[in-house]
């Protein structure tokens, strides 16, 4: 893989995953933002590019192949991968990290009065999030699985009521957007999920389940943003 400043992140990453950790370390978002080429976002981040490249290119090159290409799969099956693991962690890690977060506050709150603000995102983007996921499923999701059902017949795939997949997917790239900024808020306001010197059990195992929520999050958007609404637009095209 030749790795050089011109190369697009999203589709970096989309070939090899195990890059996403060197973005992650480096705190280029990979995901909403992959559309960048690595000059354009070590720009904006003020990070060494050649340093960057070299850990890029370390990376692909090690030994560890147990990455997986999602690229390679039927955009259906990715789609039902989406659904099934992504959407339903979603929906069961909000139920989880509620209750904890309103403890933390309630227990902690008059020391870190950051940990309302905190709150108040976390219940924001669940909300949105729900919402997110169902017109994904109700919507996108389905007619993706027409368009490929019809590829594999040779049948014309009608005109959607939204006139084409490129709408939709239009609205899920500024949901994606919207939630990226929202997790982006909560790292800093919690200082990357550190917890602080006097945090209890309770205020660590909750910071614990808000990074692993958005680091899921972020490969949730990658699927989408980099790989599966790419192939939509395509196939949409071919059909």
């Amino acid at each position: 893989m030749d790795i050089t400043e011109n190369s697009i992140i999203g589709e970096l990453v989309a070939s090899d995953y195990r890059t996403a950790s060197v973005f992650k370390q480096h705190r280029i978002d990979f995901c909403c933002n992959g559309n960048r080429t690595i000059h354009e976002a070590c720009s904006n981040k003020k990070t060494d590019t050649d340093r960057l490249i070299a850990e890029l290119r370390q990376v692909v090159s090690s030994s560890n192949n147990t990455v997986i290409d999602y690229t390679s799969w039927p955009i259906d099956l990715l789609a039902d991968y989406i659904e099934k693991k992504h959407h339903r962690y979603v929906e069961t890690k909000i139920q989880e990290i509620k209750p904890f977060l309103k403890k933390i506050v309630a227990v902690h709150g008059a020391q870190h009065p950051e940990l309302a603000e905190v709150e108040e995102l976390f219940i924001a983007s669940a909300g949105e999030l729900s919402m997110h996921m169902k017109k994904e499923e109700l919507v996108l999701f389905p007619f993706i699985r027409k368009m490929t059902a019809n590829q594999l017949t040779g049948e014309t795939t009608p005109a959607p009521h939204f006139g084409t997949v490129q709408n939709p997917i239009n609205m899920m790239h500024h949901e994606h957007d919207t939630e990226g900024e929202r997790f982006r808020r909560i790292a800093e306001l919690t200082n990357q999920y550190t917890p602080p010197a006097d945090a209890c059990a309770t205020y660590k195992v909750t910071f614990s389940m808000l990074k692993e929520f958005e680091e899921d999050l972020h490969l949730h958007i990658h699927l989408e943003n980099n790989i599966l609404f790419q192939k939509a637009i395509q196939l949409e095209q071919q059909t």
